[in-house]
């Protein structure tokens, strides 16, 4: 099994290092690539570079940091640096991302890429509290549970896996894993509205809602994520955002 790794939050990024650490019960070395973003692309969506050249720099054997857009980083990966993958795999992002999240985010659109290429995928998100940090070590552990419960299913054509881990106190054992549809509610939206100087002509405006106040949809990824438990959703092109109507839980359960 061969398996591309990316993310939007850039190559050097601490959760696309635990995703690969996370991998290391599963593969060896030799069948990992990395094809990253040199730089932090956070909400970028699925933007692509058409009309300019962009630069893959070697960063070491098998990684490659792309001047591009995470969908960049699939494309080239998938057609000229490392061909004939059998896997995506995406993140570990920093921070959630969950229900409308799936159109705005990068490292979801690097999977939504592989899947539109009949690739299985799977993004990982690692939903952050408030200014709380992240238990890396935790996310990585978790993250290596729900990589062989899922590399195990097999995927239909153009779908791919879309997983958001709680925010949880160090320590906490694997969570409950359910899976579930895409919440439908949209982001919240709250304004700053400031002047230019003394005039009223130009107006700014500084985006301040908080992710956390979101509206949430019971049983969706974002109400069971923000309760505590692992979300996990299939997410199909051109369908239905899930194939599972109602939440089917999967207790945790580890060494």
């Amino acid at each position: 099994m061969r398996v591309l790794l990316t993310n939007d939050d850039g190559i050097d990024a601490i959760g696309l290092e635990n995703l690969k650490l996370a991998l290391q019960p599963l593969l060896t070395e030799e069948q990992c690539w990395v094809v990253a973003p040199h730089q932090q692309l956070s909400g970028c969506s699925h933007q692509v570079t058409t009309e300019r050249p962009f630069r893959a720099e070697s960063r070491g054997e098998r990684t490659f940091a792309v001047e591009g857009s995470p969908a960049d980083c699939v494309r080239v990966g998938l057609f000229k640096l490392a061909p004939s993958v059998d896997w995506v795999l995406s993140g570990i992002n920093e921070g959630g991302n969950l229900g409308a999240d799936v159109y705005l985010s990068g490292t979801v659109a690097a999977v939504r890429e592989a899947a539109m290429r009949r690739i299985p995928a799977i993004a990982i998100s690692q939903y952050r509290a408030g200014g709380k940090p992240i238990d890396w070590e935790q996310a990585r552990r978790w993250t290596g549970h729900i990589l062989m419960e899922l590399m195990e299913q097999p995927l239909p054509a153009g779908a791919f896996w879309n997983v958001n881990l709680p925010h949880l106190p160090s320590g906490s054992p694997l969570p409950e894993r359910v899976y579930c549809p895409l919440c439908t509610q949209p982001l919240p939206l709250d304004y700053a509205v400031e002047t230019e100087g003394n005039s009223t002509e130009a107006l700014w405006f500084r985006y301040q809602a908080r992710y956390a106040d979101r509206a949430r949809d019971p049983q969706t990824d974002t109400d069971i994520c923000f309760s505590g438990r692992i979300a996990i959703t299939q997410v199909q092109l051109g369908a239905k955002t899930t194939e599972v109507v109602s939440p089917q839980l999967i207790r945790g359960s580890e060494p």
